[in-house]
């Protein structure tokens, strides 16, 4: 259960904030999130807003910029978990991309898709051929409950 009064949910915390990662992979990089000092709220606020302020922080680059998200240490772990989102997100719309080449297939030439999509004649059975393979996200973390 996690601590929010009034939530019956009884995923655990790591799990829902986690939930671009497989879950037999949670435990272990919450755990790991721990023990640099950081909680699932944290990392919970950093993915929510796609790291804007980690990234802002360290463009910024003055002495002490990691800080305010538990040092340079946790800053690394939150840049690597934004990056692991970026990833599912980028795989789940290659996917749909996929589903939609396939179907424009159906009813036009590859010659023609190929040109709407702004890749070669090749590619585009490369792209139709890829589906859309989970487990993905349902929602991003910015729009869940």
């Amino acid at each position: 259960m996690n601590s929010h009064p009034g939530d019956d949910s009884p995923e655990p915390l790591w799990d829902s904030v986690l939930s671009h990662r497989p879950p037999e992979e949670r435990g272990a990089i919450g755990g790991r999130f721990e023990a640099a000092g950081l909680s699932a709220e944290q990392v919970r606020t950093v993915l929510a807003d796609g790291g804007d302020r980690l990234y802002a922080a360290a463009v910024q680059g003055s002495p002490g910029w990691a800080d305010p998200f538990g040092g340079t240490l946790a800053a690394a772990l939150l840049a690597a978990e934004v990056g692991a989102l970026a990833a599912q997100l980028g795989r789940r719309a290659s996917g749909i991309r996929s589903l939609a080449a396939a179907d424009l297939l159906e009813d036009f030439s590859a010659v023609t898709v190929a040109e709407e999509l702004g890749v070669s004649r090749q590619k585009i059975y490369e792209i139709a051929r890829g589906g859309l393979r989970g487990p993905h996200l349902d929602t991003v973390p910015w729009r869940s409950p």
